[in-house]
């Protein structure tokens, strides 16, 4: 018989690629979700909501499914959801799992996740790895630092900032590393997880370590672009994001996001799980890049509206 899997966002970023993959190996896939009016016409995905206020719903959803792949999270807060909120929901999607007798949760994190953090962000995520870990229900966790490929957010609007604006500023030197993974190596480690019966936590990073400046260098070079990589203090970053958020009607960085990536916690020196190198994969896909605005509050918060081009 087919494997039934859920995943929760399958129409979303990682969640699609996720879903994607495990298509590809002939499994049946389901999935929660926020958002139901993203599903393409003709989907083979099972679409069931992502109501966290029905745990008994949740848990009917996920039976008869082998392995939950949860992608659930909030970059930021926003109205009435903020990070607190989201490992509360978190421990709803866990117990519903365990209630409906779901074999493996493969659980997508970040790297370096910690209890102490002063990051609500870093803070939430351990609270939820931790809860999962007192779930009973045998699981692997993956922790990505940044994703690309696909119709990710950060990249393509690094290259939309660079083709457009005569300036980019980077924080300092630039020189905290980072160390992303493609969308698609993070979907197949997860799936090959999800396969596993051990219980595993295990970084989700790619073959290439860079500088945040190398990393903007290599999209400039891509896109053809003439702007000028400008070094500034870094406390300036979050004051420019903020200004070019409300000219773009979004949240283009948070402080905290720039504080997380500036102290380190955006790489790792954990052994390659993906095998896509960025500087090839941005070479490569150059002349796409950028030529519109990805809107995170437009895709996950508000109506869709056409975003600035």
């Amino acid at each position: 018989m087919t494997q039934l899997d859920v995943v929760t966002g399958a129409f979303s970023y990682s969640g699609a690629a996720i879903a994607a993959e495990l298509q590809r190996r002939g499994h049946r896939v389901r999935t929660l979700t926020g958002h139901p009016q993203r599903a393409p016409a003709g989907t083979e995905v099972e679409v069931r909501p992502l109501d966290f206020s029905d745990g008994d719903s949740l848990a009917r959803s996920m039976a008869g499914a082998h392995t939950l792949y949860n992608t659930y999270w909030v970059r930021f807060a926003h109205g009435r959801v903020d990070h607190v909120q989201a490992v509360a929901n978190s421990k709803v999607l866990f117990g519903a799992a365990a209630r409906a007798g779901v074999a493996r949760i493969v659980h997508v994190s970040i790297t370096h996740p910690n209890l102490s953090s002063p990051d609500s962000y870093f803070r939430g995520k351990a609270e939820v790895e931790q809860a999962l870990a007192a779930s009973a229900v045998p699981y692997a966790v993956v922790r990505p630092a940044i994703l690309f490929g696909g119709d990710g957010v950060l990249v393509n609007n690094i290259a939309w900032l660079l083709r457009r604006l005569p300036v980019f500023a980077v924080g300092g030197r630039g020189d905290y590393r980072v160390r992303a993974i493609h969308v698609d190596d993070l979907a197949r480690l997860c799936a090959d997880l999800g396969a596993r019966s051990d219980t595993l936590v295990a970084d989700a990073v790619g073959p290439q370590s860079l500088t945040f400046r190398e990393m903007v260098a290599a999209i400039r070079q891509a896109v053809g672009s003439r702007a000028v990589i400008l070094p500034v203090p870094a406390a300036l970053i979050p004051v420019l994001a903020r200004i070019l958020s409300v000219a773009l009607r979004d949240t283009l960085l948070t402080a905290g996001e720039y504080s997380a990536m500036a102290a380190g916690l955006a790489d790792s020196d954990a052994p390659s799980t993906g095998r896509i190198v960025f500087t090839d994969w941005v070479g490569e896909h150059g002349q796409e890049l950028g030529r519109s605005y990805a809107n995170e509050l437009d895709r996950h918060f508000r109506a869709a509206r056409h975003s600035p081009g």
